[in-house]
């Protein structure tokens, strides 16, 4: 992978949301049809979307799988990658996704409950199409929408899903996720060093120089919301900006 900004288009009871630490209610972005809010991030220049069904990260049923359909069927022939997580929670849901045409879906709690859909994901479509969400507040693994804390660290987890046949990952440190106060690039660091699977990084991005930070960590890649959506930087610059880091 070469290291590229990916907006984020998270969704929430049919609408384009940004929130502050995945906290329901605390919105700071929310725009109506994400179909549209997808396509303007393709028109300025994202060759990778990053989708989020928040409602079934929480609920664990993905309530917003039509739109995410109308998206990918939108940017097909566009040429465009798609990234999808967000209430994954069984082989059936994988497939249905990877079928339908997106490059990667990504398990979160699925994949720490059961360690072995990432296996069987990989070895029936690929390892590149399998990311594993790992989602860390004070250190430690956060799942079911950030809501439980479990005991284990992203490398610990990052190199068994490696071992399983995940393709990637995607690493968010949650104690930065929204605040749009910069990055912590240490863990994500941490992370890269330990697997030889591509990392993408997310939470807490707030300007152009954190882009370059989390470059120099190593990462693949970087998912940017909320600094988009409040017009921090553009997604214009960003792509300069990385082009010639």
């Amino acid at each position: 992978m070469v290291f590229e900004v990916i907006p984020a288009v998270d969704m929430k009871g049919g609408k384009c949301v940004q929130l502050v630490q995945g906290v329901p209610g605390s919105e700071i972005v929310s725009l109506d049809d994400p179909v549209e809010a997808a396509l303007d991030w393709v028109r300025k220049g994202a060759k990778t979307l990053h989708l989020v069904d928040l409602d079934g990260a929480i609920e664990g049923e993905r309530k917003n799988a039509r739109i995410i359909e109308k998206i990918v069927n939108a940017c097909r022939e566009k040429g465009v990658r798609i990234q999808v997580g967000g209430g994954i929670r069984s082989f059936e849901d994988a497939a249905s996704l990877l079928e339908l045409g997106i490059s990667r879906v990504i398990l979160g709690t699925a994949a720490l409950q059961n360690p072995e859909l990432v296996k069987r994901l990989s070895n029936v479509f690929g390892c590149e199409s399998v990311t594993v969400a790992l989602d860390a507040k004070n250190g430690k693994i956060s799942i079911k929408g950030w809501t439980e804390e479990c005991s284990q660290t992203p490398v610990e987890m990052g190199k068994k899903f490696e071992e399983l046949g995940a393709g990637s990952l995607l690493f968010t440190n949650i104690d930065t996720e929204g605040l749009m106060q910069g990055v912590n690039p240490v863990p994500t660091k941490e992370l890269v060093d330990s697997v030889n699977i591509p990392v993408i990084a997310s939470g807490g991005v707030s300007s152009l120089q954190d882009l370059q930070v989390l470059k120099k960590t190593g990462a693949a890649g970087v998912v940017v919301g909320s600094a988009l959506y409040t017009g921090r930087f553009t997604l214009e610059a960003a792509i300069e900006t990385i082009r010639h880091e």
